[in-house]
């Protein structure tokens, strides 16, 4: 199915903010996620859809709103696919505990 940048930014905030409410909800730690690969197979699934939906914005889209960093994002949906098993869980923490929310307001203000 063909999205509009529209449709992909709403997905992308509905998989970012589900992902942050699970984790505040259930109050997980980044202690809980360098430690549990329960939890670093949960939240690895919204990051690969979110990378996937910001890899499929317009080029235009991205040009337009400059101050998020959309290669980031895209780049770390394919270093989780094609090299999970070197995946640096300190970073994946930082994004989903430090990043993930500035990433969010960003998005409500595009």
């Amino acid at each position: 199915m063909k999205y509009s940048d529209e449709q992909r930014i709403k997905k992308i905030l509905d998989y970012a903010t589900k992902l942050q409410k699970y984790i505040l909800d259930n109050n997980i730690s980044k202690e809980k996620v360098l430690n549990e690969v329960e939890l670093q197979w949960l939240v690895t699934t919204p990051l690969y859809n979110i990378g996937e939906h910001v890899y499929n914005l317009s080029k235009e889209y991205k040009s337009a709103h400059k101050d998020i960093e959309w290669n980031m994002i895209s780049g770390l949906r394919h270093r989780l696919v094609h090299d999970y098993e070197g995946t640096n869980w300190n970073i994946i923490v930082d994004v989903i505990f430090d990043e993930l929310p500035i990433f969010i307001e960003q998005l409500k203000n595009c």
